[in-house]
Parts: structure tokens; C-alpha cells; sequence
């Protein structure tokens, strides 16, 4: 009886599982990537510089780090990394846009409701973020890689010089296997809680907002107003979340061996304090905010479009 509970639950959970989510979220995250590539390239390569490798390069400050980066790299120097970001943006955004909508909308059929409370948002926004976390791993550990690549440090073994983003998977699975493919995945899973605070923050305040306006539950709402509520959640999601951030990059930084966890808390704190798990901050805010806020724009009119065009209901909107 059991068993067959469980199998219906799931047959219930693929039920709710629609295409339109997918296609909605890679066209968000490609966008957003596109234009904002820069900030995350700068953003890495603050939150990697220890000061402890001095062929590594020591930017003065955000326009020190562009002057600098175009000066010695050239324009495209920028956008290096931006093949496996895009790949990884596209499907990490449009998979967890799926899970998430199909987690939710099994959440509503089972327990029969219209709304959804907090803590419900943030377990789906959770399991959401996990499987999709384990599927994209991979990338982000390449478009990191990519990213740390100095036109200043060029007497790496060529296991760790990368031509290109599939010449990057297969010399990282080649010489350091399966673990190479999923080095940050612990930080990354407290990161999780990031994406989970997100999601939360950003369905309370459209709730919020129907709700004052006594607007009808599946209400398209105005551009502004999704600009709004997904610049004000990515802000205070990765105000609160980003020291994981700065763990997961220097754990995949292809310059430097660290033992796990606990030996980039320890070091990171011994020689840069507190100040430490907070580089990059700066260009990671000016970056993510603006970015969220294109995803969540691009994905919402995208798969308003996509789902009114089938005559069904968005399920992205607050239920």
C-alpha cells in the first residue's frame, strides 16, 4: 500500500513537469549572462586572490581590475569563461525554474490549497536547487577555470591550460576524475539556501503585492514590479549566502590545492580574517541583482507567452 502511495505521489510530481519552465529559464540566464559576463569574471578573480601566489595578478580596485584585465588580455579578456557561463546559467536556470514549478504545483495538489507559506517555498526552492546543483556542477567548475586563466601565468602544465570548454571537461575528468568534475559541490550545497531564501523572498513579496491590490492569484503582473521583487530577493539572498560563494571558487581555482572545506575556512581566515570571505562582494552585488532581475523579466514574460499559447495557466505565478 505503501509503494503504491509512493509511486502515485511521483507519477503525480512528472505530471507537473512542462517544457515551457525549461525553454523560459535558459533564455533568462543566457540574457543575463550575455550582458553582465564581465562583473562575474571580476567577481571570481577578487574572490580567489589570497595574496598568496604572486604571479597571480592584484587589482586596486574594480576599474584598476578592467584597465588592467584590457590592457593585458585584450577586450575579449572580459568574456573569457562566458561559453561554459552561459551553458551553465541556461541550465541551471531553466532546470531549477523547472523543478521548482513542478515541486510547488505537487505541493498545492497535495495539500489541496491555492497559497503556499514561506517555509514551503523555500523547500521547494531547496530541492530545486539540489537537483539542479548535482546536473550543472560540472560547468561551473570549467567557467571557473576558464575564468582564472592569466595571460600573466603562462608556465602551466597543459592539464591546466584550457582551449575551450570541452577541452577544459576533458582534461579536468582525465587528470582529476570524477572529484575534479564536482570540486565546490559542499559549498554549493549550502548554497542551496541562497536560491531557497531567493525564492521565498521573491514569492512573499508578489503574494504580498496581489494581495494588497486584491489582484486575481494568476494576475500577470507589470515589468516593473517583477524588476522589482527579483532585484530586492537576489540582494538580500546574496548578501546573506555569499562567504560559500568565495569557498566554492577557490576550491575549483586550478592554481592553488586546497584539502576541502575546512582548509579554505581555516586559511582564509588566518590570512585574511573576515574581510576574507567577503571578496568580490562589490562586483558580485552590481552583477547579480541587475541579472536576477533580467532572468526573472525574461522568464516571466517568456512563460506567460509560452503557457497562454497552450491555454493553461502560469504556474510560475503565485498560487
Amino acid at each position: 500500500m505503501v509503494s503504491d502511495s509512493n509511486r502515485n505521489s511521483s507519477i503525480n510530481l512528472f505530471a507537473h513537469i512542462k517544457y515551457e519552465h525549461l525553454l523560459a529559464g535558459i533564455g533568462g540566464g543566457v540574457t543575463s549572462t550575455l550582458a553582465l559576463h564581465p562583473l562575474d569574471l571580476l567577481k571570481i578573480r577578487f574572490a580567489v586572490n589570497d595574496g598568496q601566489i604572486v604571479t597571480r595578478p592584484h587589482y586596486q580596485g574594480l576599474g584598476n581590475a578592467v584597465t588592467t584585465i584590457i590592457k593585458e588580455e585584450g577586450f575579449q579578456g572580459l568574456y573569457r569563461g562566458v561559453t561554459p557561463n552561459c551553458w551553465g546559467a541556461g541550465a541551471s536556470w531553466g532546470l531549477y525554474f523547472l523543478f521548482y514549478n513542478a515541486i510547488k504545483t505537487w505541493m498545492l495538489e497535495k495539500k489541496n490549497k491555492r497559497t503556499l507559506e514561506p517555509l514551503s517555498h523555500m523547500l521547494a526552492a531547496a530541492e530545486a536547487g539540489v537537483l539542479t546543483l548535482f546536473l550543472t556542477n560540472p560547468i561551473w567548475v570549467v567557467k571557473t577555470r576558464m575564468c582564472l586563466q592569466y595571460s600573466s601565468i603562462s608556465n602551466l602544465p597543459s592539464s591546466k591550460h584550457y582551449n575551450g570548454m570541452l577541452d577544459a571537461l576533458v582534461k579536468v575528468y582525465r587528470h582529476e576524475g570524477i572529484r575534479g568534475m564536482y570540486k565546490g559541490l559542499v559549498p554549493g550545497m549550502f548554497g542551496v539556501s541562497h536560491g531557497a531564501l531567493q525564492f521565498m523572498a521573491y514569492e512573499e513579496m508578489k503574494k504580498s503585492y496581489i494581495s494588497y491590490y486584491n489582484l486575481p492569484l494568476n494576475d500577470k503582473l507589470g515589468t516593473m514590479q517583477y524588476l522589482y521583487f527579483a532585484a530586492l530577493s537576489k540582494l538580500f539572498a546574496a548578501s546573506v549566502t555569499y562567504p560559500y560563494q568565495v569557498i566554492r571558487a577557490r576550491l575549483q581555482d586550478q592554481h592553488k590545492d586546497y584539502s576541502g572545506v575546512m582548509d579554505v575556512l581555516r586559511k582564509t581566515w588566518r590570512y585574511e580574517g573576515i574581510r576574507g570571505y567577503y571578496k568580490g562582494i562589490v562586483p558580485n552585488l552590481l552583477k547579480v541583482t541587475p541579472a536576477t532581475a533580467i532572468t526573472f523579466v525574461v522568464y516571466e514574460t517568456s512563460i506567460n507567452f509560452l503557457l497562454k499559447n497552450k491555454n493553461l495557466q502560469p504556474i510560475s505565478s503565485i498560487k
